[in-house]
């Protein structure tokens, strides 16, 4: 399950180190002195001597990443030669501890993203699902993974599409979970979901939805970029105790302090919001209004 070695990677670009940094999590001046002192991966140089990386290197560091999330020293790693290094990773199916069995889901998932392997990724996906369940997966592997190649797109080092490629199979799993969910049974709750206009970023919206159901309160989910005449129409008719969004893309400071009344959630419907924390923190505290700085602080509202 944790073995990069059958997986072809396609030539997307070469890499540098502090792209091989985001991808790996290893500090780049830490991956500098492994080069010296162990000859760990020998990177290609430019004509004015900047490193650079190729795919294959990649995902030896990961897998170095791995087995040092295992507790196995850097010195013993470097010494493997490849046929034992993969060796030792397969060996770590039997019964790893929870916090480095989250790593390696994390560099499997990178790994199936950058080549595009759908069949890979949706395997890791499964195994982690099946290790710890949705919510837990979420937390551990899920999220910090979403987190770890919106770190990568920044240094361009995750191409927007191949950001989107991950993201998609993780909605779409998130969805067919929920659809697997009982009927609401608590009434005393309704939850409007939505992102409002030129938010896409759907992922962290759909895992809500997933948390509140499993919790068995009525959730009305609607989805992207909704117009905000059409989110009041819906808070109308259907009268929700709560209503909850996401904001990412980035807004006026104005449009955010008057969210509440953008949105037109009154006075005693609680709003919940979630996001970015140069949106979130913007948004006037008011009564009835809880920012959520994590599916933990969902969970614990609720």
């Amino acid at each position: 399950m944790f073995t990069f070695d059958a997986i072809k990677l396609k030539q997307m670009k070469s890499y540098q180190i502090a792209e091989l940094e985001q991808l790996s999590g290893i500090k780049a001046h830490t991956i500098r002195i492994w080069e010296k002192r162990y000859n760990l991966i020998e990177p290609n140089r430019t004509e004015t001597n900047i490193r650079s990386y190729n795919d294959q290197q990649v995902r030896k560091l990961l897998n170095v990443s791995t087995l040092l999330a295992n507790g196995m020293k850097i010195s013993k790693i470097a010494a493997l030669k490849e046929n034992d290094l993969l060796k030792k990773i397969s060996e770590l199916q039997k019964e790893p501890d929870g916090d480095s069995m989250s790593v390696s889901f994390i560099n499997e998932l990178t790994a199936s993203m950058l080549n595009f392997d759908e069949p890979a990724f949706e395997k890791t996906f499964s195994a982690a699902v099946t290790r710890f369940g949705m919510f837990e997966a979420m937390i551990r592997v899920f999220y910090p993974f979403l987190h770890k190649i919106g770190m990568m797109w920044a240094v361009e080092s995750a191409m927007p599409v191949q950001e989107h490629f991950a993201s998609c199979i993780i909605r779409r799993k998130l969805m067919a979970a929920t659809d697997g969910l009982p009927a609401a049974t608590k009434k005393n709750k309704k939850f409007v979901l939505m992102l409002p206009p030129d938010e896409w970023h759907e992922t962290g919206l759909l895992f809500s939805n997933y948390i509140i159901r499993a919790k068995g309160y009525e959730t009305i989910y609607l989805g992207q970029d909704v117009p905000y005449e059409n989110i009041a129409l819906v808070i109308k008719l259907c009268k929700p105790s709560h209503v909850l969004s996401f904001f990412i893309a980035r807004k006026t400071e104005d449009e955010l302090k008057h969210m509440r009344k953008k949105l037109s959630v009154p006075k005693d419907t609680h709003l919940l919001v979630a996001g970015s924390a140069d949106c979130v923190n913007v948004i006037r505290p008011e009564k009835n209004t809880t920012v959520l700085n994590s599916p933990t602080d969902l969970l614990n509202f609720l």
